[in-house]
């Protein structure tokens, strides 16, 4: 359970960075972030697997760039369903998703699958 929460905390970090950085991508109110980032997290979890298979002579074809497009697509996907989350086009809504992407991977190096911070050390003899 703590595992789920530090992950839609990093998710909600991943979205405010993208609504300031990106000039099409606007969320507006905590609320909408923490409702977001769940989302997100159910998109990815349930829809993109399942569209991913669908899509996937098309990921091999474009040796797995179309994967960006779906991303793209789950983050303007979540967007729609919330009234206080923008996203202006398919640009905004690729780089918001890559944005996300990039502050989601950074976090996971340093948090384990329970939630918990972990440092690996390796000592060699």
């Amino acid at each position: 359970m703590q595992g789920i929460l530090i992950r839609t905390l990093i998710s909600m970090l991943g979205l405010f960075l993208a609504s300031r950085l990106i000039p099409g991508v606007w969320i507006e109110g905590t609320g909408s972030f923490i409702l977001a980032a769940f989302l997100l997290g159910l998109v990815n979890a349930i829809v993109r697997p399942l569209v991913f298979l669908m899509t996937l002579p098309l990921t091999i074809m474009t040796l797995g760039l179309f994967i960006f497009v779906l991303n793209a697509a789950m983050f303007g996907l979540v967007a729609a369903m919330l009234d206080n989350f923008e996203v202006a086009g398919f640009w905004s809504a690729l780089f918001g998703a890559i944005i996300v992407s990039i502050t989601s991977t950074i976090a996971s190096w340093y948090i384990g699958p329970d939630g918990r911070y972990e440092v690996f050390v390796v000592r060699r003899r």
